[in-house]
């Protein structure tokens, strides 16, 4: 497994400086989250020759706006504007082989939820999502990209919460560029058991972001990462493992601290 960090969570004026001190604090690789408003030509070039720069490798890429999230939205305008951002990311994820991801929706939920968890789509809300997902699959197609579903909280998307739903939909797009992003965080408040859930969905499982149930590193809440990392390795995961999740503190010594941490896991 490749120990990995979210963007934000780092220092730097520019992306070369974020992985120079990754590269210093122990990590293999670095998940960009670049605000669509500052995606430039120059940034562009950065990243693709990010790796060779740096030593550090970037595995995934999501642009992001007050628009993300709303791919689905019933405001025409909104959700052309979301698709297009959407587009625009996986077409990078297959230049350069990274992943990205999708969901049905992202936001906060009002009302919350508190009593009628695990929504279920209709079957014309589930057919649309489907044919939007297989619209950005063709992108990716050929390439080493992969285009995912990530499972949300009840409180941030009222639908595909559960692992179980979103492994759903992947096997009705049967796709070779498909697969799931599992959040330890989101898992945390969504499903019974973290360790079955990720071995309920074995090969799909293409990347990873680490937080804990109360979304700082790992080893600062109640989550089990020793069963978590257990379940990964005996479905012979092999991909990136990225923290995205407060950096609960000075990032010049929280994250070495943790790469380190990760470094054991990973065993």
């Amino acid at each position: 497994m490749q120990i990995c960090c979210s963007s934000p969570m780092v220092p730097g004026a520019s992306l070369t400086e974020k992985a120079e001190r990754l590269r210093g604090w122990g990590y293999d690789a670095i998940a960009v989250f670049q605000p669509q408003d500052e995606w430039t030509e120059e940034v562009h070039r950065e990243l693709v020759a990010l790796e060779s720069r740096t030593g550090v490798r970037p595995v995934e890429f999501v642009l992001t706006s007050e628009i993300y999230g709303h791919a689905m939205s019933t405001d025409d305008g909104l959700r052309e504007a979301c698709r297009e951002m959407y587009t625009q990311a996986v077409d990078v994820c297959a230049e350069l082989g990274l992943v990205t991801e999708i969901e049905f929706e992202y936001r906060p939920q009002d009302p919350m939820p508190l009593f009628d968890p695990y929504q279920q789509l209709t079957s014309d809300q589930e057919q649309q999502f489907i044919e939007f997902y297989l619209e950005l699959l063709g992108r990716a197609e050929g390439s080493a990209a992969s285009v995912l579903l990530e499972p949300l909280n009840r409180y941030e998307s009222r639908y595909l919460n559960s692992v179980a739903d979103n492994l759903r939909v992947i096997a009705q797009v049967d796709h070779p560029n498909a697969g799931l992003l599992p959040d330890t965080f989101h898992m945390s408040i969504e499903e019974a058991n973290i360790p079955a859930a990720l071995r309920q969905a074995g090969g799909q499982v293409r990347h990873v972001h680490l937080g804990e149930n109360n979304r700082l590193l790992p080893g600062l809440g109640a989550l089990d990462w020793e069963a978590i990392f257990g379940a990964l390795k005996d479905i012979d995961y092999r991909g990136a493992v990225n923290l995205e999740c407060s950096t609960s503190g000075d990032p010049d010594r929280t994250l070495p601290d943790t790469a380190r941490a990760l470094r054991e896991l990973c065993g």
